[in-house]
């Protein structure tokens, strides 16, 4: 077993169900999007730049879909959060499947994604 799907199953739930919808979205509207593990949780990549990561952080009770360039992205989309004062991160925080909204999500992702197409390099603060 890879360490990503290995990482998926060993979480609880809601939060496995979250991490495997989310994964399964992601991977179909970003056909050339590169999941990997690294730091110990998922990460996807374009072009070897991260481009969002999925965390459980402690203390909290949702998953955090962390965009690496979230702080690019958060008038547009203002449904991203900055917890813990991240200079550039911005995340959706999903408590159940319910809190995503598909088609704005995917949305989110394109444009995401062309913003670390468009990048020169991984992290830009």
């Amino acid at each position: 077993m890879k360490p990503v799907d290995e990482y998926f199953f060993n979480q609880k739930e809601p939060y496995q169900s979250i991490m495997l919808y989310v994964r399964s979205i992601v991977l179909r509207t970003l056909p050339d999007i590169t999941e990997r593990y690294s730091y110990r949780i998922p990460f996807y990549n374009i072009e070897k730049k991260p481009m969002l990561y999925l965390n459980i952080l402690k203390g909290k009770d949702y998953v955090d879909v962390a965009f690496v360039h979230g702080v690019f992205l958060e008038k547009v989309f203002p449904i991203l959060k900055n917890d813990n004062n991240r200079k550039q991160v911005r995340s959706l925080q999903l408590k159940s499947l319910e809190d995503l909204d598909q088609e704005n999500f995917e949305h989110l992702l394109l444009a995401a994604a062309k913003i670390v197409r468009e990048s020169k390099r991984p992290w830009h603060i």
